[in-house]
């Protein structure tokens, strides 16, 4: 049974929507998601409703109590999933491919411009055995960036390219807040945040919500003529931070191979990717591990990345022009790769999301129109 996107709403990517609360967003989205899917009536055509959301994003213990309401599953079967929207997404083609739903409506929301201690908060997911006490949030980063280094010889202009090029590509996305027409001297001249990095090298928090509505097969070619197909998709999660080699992103080699057999795909097919560039040298990283690239330091440099390269990669920004939306972050990069397709500017997609530090977590999914 093959499952299909036949709407999709969202609702601000902007640093701070200090007019709305999540709740709000959530509906505004959903709004949004409902027309785009045909007018369809969540309290009558939808089937299953799933929620991706964490308490400590929040602020709020069992913050899924607030899922159904704005997205119209009250008293409807609804479930969360404590993870990455795209792993919802996962979770929602499981509901689908079963039998247990013909319409799923899968939502994620974030708003940390409400949060006040996220230093703190990401502190503790090192918690309690793997805390370490470092004051810049960002350490694991400049660890893993400089294991890439050595290992692919890249250099800090290579990063400062991955920005430029995210930073320019974003100019034509609504949602691209920190879109900015840059050079490498822009990006190299900055202090760094933890070395290798420096500001401009790390995505930054933005509020949003994303709203997605799933289909089977049968019942999306009665909403859409055009619906964006879901081939394959796949979750991985490699092991503790001592055990996982760090420079490497195993667990998007693991999720693509499994999402490019379910696919039954080429990857010679695949002319666009939407990866996660949370920071720079993670995108050089994914692209590596979605095996789109057996060297994208070299690549990179070769403009192979770019419009009319090997594989256009992020030609809508990515987090760096856009914002990490935290647990919306991978229905972010679906959303860009939906509508790049509905544009026909290409047929087929690969997204690629990740949960962020300190975790090893990555979904990539195939997408078609």
């Amino acid at each position: 049974m093959k499952v299909a996107i036949v709407g999709i709403g969202w609702y601000g990517f902007r640093p701070n929507t200090k007019d709305v609360s999540f709740r709000e967003m959530m509906f505004e989205a959903a709004v949004r998601a409902y027309e785009d899917a045909g007018n369809i009536n969540p309290r009558t055509d939808v089937d299953t409703f799933i929620s991706c959301q964490e308490d400590f994003w929040e602020g709020i213990a069992i913050s899924d109590e607030f899922a159904p309401d704005p997205i119209g599953g009250a008293m409807r079967p609804t479930m969360t999933v404590t993870g990455d929207g795209l792993q919802g997404i996962l979770h929602g083609v499981m509901h689908i491919k079963s039998g247990l739903a013909n319409i799923t409506v899968v939502e994620s929301h974030a708003k940390p411009s409400d949060i006040l201690t996220m230093r703190d908060i990401i502190e503790f997911a090192f918690d309690p055995m793997y805390r370490v006490g470092a004051k810049n949030i960002h350490f694991l980063a400049g660890l893993e960036a400089l294991k890439f280094m050595k290992l692919r010889n890249a250099t800090r202009e290579d990063f400062a390219k991955v920005v430029v090029k995210n930073k320019r590509n974003g100019l034509k996305n609504p949602r691209a807040s920190y879109a900015s027409n840059i050079n490498l001297e822009d990006v190299l001249e900055r202090e760094y945040t933890v070395y290798p990095l420096t500001d401009l090298d790390i995505s930054r928090f933005v509020d949003a919500a994303v709203v997605v509505v799933l289909a089977s097969e049968e019942i999306a070619r009665k909403y859409t003529d055009t619906p964006i197909w879901i081939d394959g998709i796949y979750s991985a999660t490699d092991s503790t931070i001592e055990l996982s080699e760090l420079g490497e992103a195993r667990y998007m080699k693991i999720a693509s191979k499994e999402a490019y057999n379910m696919a039954k795909v080429n990857i010679r097919e695949i002319k666009a990717a939407f990866v996660d560039d949370t920071y720079s040298y993670k995108e050089l990283q994914h692209v590596e591990g979605l095996s789109l690239s057996d060297n994208a330091v070299k690549d990179l440099r070769e403009g192979e990345f770019e419009k009319g390269g090997k594989i256009e990669v992020n030609p809508l920004g990515g987090h760096l022009a856009k914002g990490r939306p935290l647990e919306v972050s991978g229905l972010s990069l679906l959303l860009d790769a939906v509508e790049y397709l509905r544009q026909g500017v290409v047929d087929k997609a690969v997204v690629a999301s990740w949960r962020g530090i300190p975790t090893f977590t990555g979904v990539v999914g195939v997408v078609s129109r």
